[in-house]
């Protein structure tokens, strides 16, 4: 096959799935795909096995080949590149890409909401952080990760559900119709749960959230309590963006549908429906639409994300 013109790539890399799209120089969407997770805490090989395989797939549907790797331009929103050692770790991965900038997938998901331009998001999905930029400022809040953090999130609601189901089967707490079919995932074996949870991740909570959300929108007492809990998580989140001038903002992530109707109606009402999604972001990066080097590192109480961005 003859070589094609120049191309981009935009990766929305996250805790529940990787989301790969190529674009031509004019903007037209040439292919799309997905693949597993693509974050960094389930290892760097496993994210970037995850990222090559969405970027193959939607490479086919483009009618591109391996070789035509080398003059596509790759903008990667990936979760947890702030973590100490992953760009260490990133750059010791050879890529076949004419050029690769790294972001994270907050920031990838904040540039394609507001198409760029200042404004902030938060972000419920399997994890929750919020990222907002104003005037050439990066800003991240939360999103240390779970369980440690990410309050609002679809782990977050896995985790409180499981708990409480646990509480259910020793007759510490009432057993309602949520509770109920969760203790069945297990068996009705609290210590089938307790095994699970050894080696269960993020995504293996968050996989319960839905559930949690139908048995809510039901009128399940415990199921509405967990969602007011991680409502309010969120709706803090938006408040302090608003306290910090920033008036654009966007619910974005797997969770944002169903969180919405329970936020307060002000905040609902202050909510605007994201420009694009992630990976449109990232590719406003490999396309070199927006200068990092003027982006200020992203402002934290502490030293917990040491990067947000790096080229490789």
């Amino acid at each position: 096959m003859e070589t094609k013109g120049t191309t981009y790539l935009g990766i929305d890399g996250g805790g529940t799935r990787c989301r790969a799209r190529i674009e031509d120089e004019n903007g037209r969407v040439l292919g799309e795909a997905s693949s597993g997770p693509a974050t960094t805490r389930i290892g760097f090989d496993r994210a970037w096995r995850s990222i090559m395989e969405a970027t193959e797939a939607a490479a086919a549907q483009s009618e591109l080949t391996r070789e035509d790797f080398a003059r596509m331009h790759a903008g990667i929103g990936l979760a947890g590149i702030g973590r100490r050692g992953a760009e260490a770790a990133l750059k010791e991965i050879p890529h076949p890409f004419a050029s690769v900038i790294f972001i994270s997938d907050g920031l990838a998901a904040c540039l394609g909401a507001h198409s760029g331009a200042d404004g902030a998001i938060v972000v419920a999905g399997t994890g929750s952080v919020g990222v907002g930029l104003i005037g050439g400022s990066e800003i991240r809040i939360a999103g240390y990760g779970f369980p440690v953090s990410d309050e609002g999130s679809g782990a977050d609601i896995g985790l409180q559900v499981v708990r409480l189901a646990l509480r259910a089967a020793d007759r510490r707490g009432e057993l309602t119709p949520l509770l109920a079919e969760v203790l069945g995932a297990f068996d009705q074996d609290p210590y089938q749960a307790v095994a699970w949870s050894e080696e269960a991740r993020a995504t293996d909570y968050a996989a319960f959230a839905p559930t949690v959300m139908r048995h809510a929108n039901q009128g399940d007492p415990v199921g509405r309590r967990i969602v007011e809990r991680a409502a309010d998580a969120i709706g803090d989140l938006l408040d302090l963006f608003l306290a910090k001038g920033i008036d654009r903002l966007a619910l974005v992530g797997g969770l944002a549908d169903a969180i919405t109707p329970w936020l307060t109606p002000d905040l609902r009402a202050r909510l605007r429906r994201p420009d694009a999604d992630a990976a449109a972001g990232a590719l406003l990066v490999a396309r070199g639409r927006l200068d990092l080097r003027k982006l200020d590192p992203p402002k934290r109480e502490t030293d917990h994300e040491q990067a947000s961005w790096f080229r490789v």
